[in-house]
Formats: structure tokens, C-alpha cells, sequence
């Protein structure tokens, strides 16, 4: 999935850092609601990894009930999270 894409199709903007909090919300809003109801893995992932960089996401426990993809998503915040601070 293409970032800027996504960012476009939920926000209106590849630049979510110029909406004002309504906007912002709205767009938060239509993406947990895709990624509640999405059912490929892949594609579930990749919402919820933009919900990880937005500051939004479930944590992995309760985002993935198969082990294998809440282990990815575990792994994807710890490095995430050394990305940052660097």
C-alpha cells in the first residue's frame, strides 16, 4: 500500500499536519472504521501501521488476535519507536 495514498484517501491531504483537529478527527475516524472491517492481513497491517505513525492505533494485543501478525505489529512499533529517537 502507498503511504501517500492512504494519507490522501483518509485525509483529504498527503500532509495530515495541515488539517485542523475536525479534519484530523474525521479521517481518524474512517480509518479505524476500515480497519475494523478489513479482513486481509496484509492490508489490515498496513491501516494499522498508519494508525501506529499517527498516534491512534490499538495496541498490538488487542489490534491482532493471530499471534503471528501481533508479534509483527509488536516488532514494528519497537523499531518505530528507535527510529524516532534517532
Amino acid at each position: 500500500m502507498d503511504l501517500d495514498a492512504l494519507l490522501y484517501h483518509y485525509f483529504g491531504t498527503e500532509d495530515p499536519d495541515t488539517l485542523d483537529e475536525r479534519a484530523f478527527e474525521a479521517g481518524q475516524q474512517r480509518l479505524g472504521i476500515d480497519f475494523g472491517i478489513e479482513r486481509d492481513p496484509g492490508r489490515r497491517f498496513a491501516l494499522w501501521a498508519l494508525m501506529y505513525s499517527l498516534g491512534t492505533a490499538p495496541a498490538p494485543d488487542r489490534a491482532f488476535k493471530d499471534k503471528r501478525e501481533r508479534m509483527a505489529a509488536e516488532a514494528y512499533a519497537r523499531i518505530a519507536g528507535r527510529a524516532d529517537r534517532t
